[in-house]
């Protein structure tokens, strides 16, 4: 298999947005998933949803990680990031406003989840071994 520098750098970037979003989801957790609920019930989100960003985070972290479901996992990060984006951060502008972030690494990671769910599987990704590319119907479809 010859490695392009895109396929690294998609790799690395798969890699280091899954670990990101397992430790956040860990995170909610391990410090007690009650003040996530708060904190989203102060947003005027409902509460419950504490619990499913916070399990997005985690099991999709570690998907992103090794690769499997890349793309699903991706749209679903780039649909927490907006919504943080919009409902927490974008108040507080792009570098914040001393008492609280701004949404600049948000947007990172927005962009990073959207540039993923776009790609082509990345190399060394489960879903190569899972759902492997029919390189004739690849070919037609103009991927490469």
């Amino acid at each position: 298999m010859l490695l392009r520098k895109h396929d690294i750098g998609s790799t690395i970037l798969r890699i280091t947005l899954g670990v990101t979003f397992f430790i956040h989801g860990m995170a909610k957790f391990q410090g007690g998933i009650d003040n996530t609920v708060g904190f989203f019930e102060s947003l005027g989100l409902p509460g419950f949803s504490a619990y499913i960003v916070a399990f997005v985070e985690l099991v999709g972290g570690l998907a992103m990680i090794v690769g499997f479901g890349t793309r699903v996992v991706a749209i679903s990060f780039g649909v927490i990031m907006l919504v943080a984006i919009i409902k927490v951060k974008l108040a507080a502008g792009f570098m914040g406003n001393g008492q609280m972030a701004g949404y600049e690494f948000d947007l990172a990671l927005l962009a990073i989840s959207v540039y993923l769910a776009l790609v082509n599987k990345s190399i060394f990704a489960l879903d190569n071994v899972v759902f492997p590319i029919n390189k004739e119907h690849s070919a037609k479809r103009g991927n490469k």
